[in-house]
């Protein structure tokens, strides 16, 4: 009986089984690392292969780098204190499987600790280190299974109701901070990529976050393909700052125009002198539109079309608030609301695509969406800006701002409320963002405070009653 079609079949089921097996390894040693940095022991005494006493002192600093996995560990074996570094393996043979024995970088290890010991070990200047074997504890393997195969989301719902206060606020104020540096790096990609202009870095943070989730990333290219300077020349001039951004973004090509719109279009006056504007000032600048195709369009409210959004921007520039200069000035929640307010063009007060006019309507930016560009684009650049500059007052203010924001009102933030974390303000939402998308996405529960309470508590109150 043949059990496989072809060679590519047993190569597939090969190549299963290593990645399964790599993977389960890789988990089991990751624990390992994990039982010793939080010195989660099983309760027996701690003692090397050769029944010698282990005390671990101080488990030693993580190395997140090539070498030895903890560096200036300090342990007492059989009374003698050992002051060095620690390697975690699997299993002992993986040290010559690493090829550890032809490493300077591993002479200086104290203590080899290993889930299974099946081999003796030796340095590159021939001693052999002593090894420990330790087994994580059952509580720990289970809980950590719990995490990462459980259907409930969040998978640690159970632990949450039970945290005492100080275990939240800390975990939250470092999310918080880390959800900042996070953004703070994309926003120093972008002035990078700005040739080193801060200016254009912001308006280009500031119009990604115009897309408001669905047309981001165009609204980035097509800020990237803005050139301000040239655009500086025409700022008093409204219309032809609405005639180069909309020109830019490919929305005066006729084709971009719903067909069913298109004939309207072309008789319509407005879209006609704008396109005419374009034309001269693209000649004149030397100026390429983006694909017009890059904007999306389907199941989007009116209010968010790409038109409207720009139109805003086109205000917001015309009327000089668009500029880093500004927004640093901004010292409370209402300066910032009032430089990131904006409104649309009278053209724009009665349409949401060139050739079918709607009922009137001004198209303020709503106070949902200045709050939404406030944390996530004002603040930011704010927190960015004063690392760069080295200004803790900035960076202090951005933490002020995010406290005196009201927190948003989003599924990730629900879902979070459903299980006892409420948010109170916008640092709050933007920690639970954080944990969600960084953290609990990616299952990394290793690295989760939250988890490290999970996982080293033997027990949690009416489990039975737990579905």
């Amino acid at each position: 009986m043949k059990l496989f079609a072809n060679d590519q079949e047993i190569m597939a089921i090969q190549f299963f089984f290593i990645t399964f097996v790599g993977c389960y390894r890789s988990s089991m040693e990751a624990l390992l690392h994990y039982c010793w940095k939080h010195k989660l022991f099983p309760l027996a005494p701690l003692q090397t292969v050769d029944h010698l006493s282990v005390e671990v002192i101080d488990p030693g600093l993580h190395n997140m780098h090539a070498g030895p996995d903890f560096f200036n560990a300090k342990v007492k074996i059989n009374g003698t204190l050992w002051v060095g570094n620690v390697e975690i393996h699997d299993k002992a043979s993986d040290w010559y499987l690493h090829g550890h024995d032809h490493d300077p970088s591993y002479d200086n290890v104290v203590l080899h600790v290993c889930g299974v010991v099946d081999a003796i070990v030796k340095t590159n200047n021939g001693l052999t280190p002593p090894q420990m074997q330790l087994s994580v504890p059952e509580h720990v393997t289970t809980h950590y299974q719990e995490l990462i195969s459980t259907d409930h989301y969040p998978p640690c719902y159970r632990i949450v109701p039970h945290l005492s206060r100080l275990i939240i606020h800390s975990w939250m104020s470092a999310l918080q901070t880390e959800r900042l540096e996070q953004k703070t790096t994309a926003i120093r990609q972008r002035v990078a990529l700005c040739d080193g202009s801060w200016e254009a870095a912001y308006f280009t943070t500031l119009a990604r976050n115009y897309g408001f989730g669905v047309n981001g990333d165009a609204f980035e290219l097509w800020a990237r393909n803005i050139p301000l300077h040239a655009v500086d020349h025409h700022r008093d001039d409204l219309m032809q700052v609405e005639a180069i951004f909309l020109g830019q973004a490919g929305l005066l090509d006729i084709s971009a125009v719903p067909v069913r719109y298109q004939q309207a279009a072309l008789q319509d006056g407005y879209f006609t002198r704008l396109r005419n504007e374009y034309l001269y000032l693209a000649h004149k600048f030397g100026l390429k539109p983006i694909d017009h195709q890059q904007w999306r369009f389907l199941r989007m409210r009116p209010q968010n079309f790409p038109h409207i959004r720009i139109s805003q921007l086109a205000y917001l520039y015309h009327a000089r608030k668009a500029s880093l200069s500004q927004l640093v000035e901004c010292k409370t929640v209402k300066e910032l609301s009032e430089v990131l307010a904006t409104k649309v063009t009278p053209y724009w007060e009665t349409h949401y695509v060139f050739g079918s006019e709607s009922a009137k309507n001004s198209k303020h930016m709503s106070p949902f969406s200045i709050n939404l560009l406030m944390i996530n684009t004002a603040i930011p650049m704010l927190f960015a800006y004063g690392r760069y500059r080295g200004d803790d007052t900035l960076c202090d203010r951005a933490f002020d701002l995010l406290e005196q924001l009201r927190a948003e009102d989003n599924n990730i933030v629900r879902m979070w409320q459903d299980c006892g974390l409420k948010a109170e303000n916008a640092g709050d939402s933007q920690a639970l963002i954080q944990l969600k998308k960084v953290y609990c996405d990616k299952k990394d529960c290793l690295h989760c405070r939250i988890g490290f309470e999970y996982m080293r508590k033997t027990d949690f109150p009416n489990e039975s009653t737990d579905e």
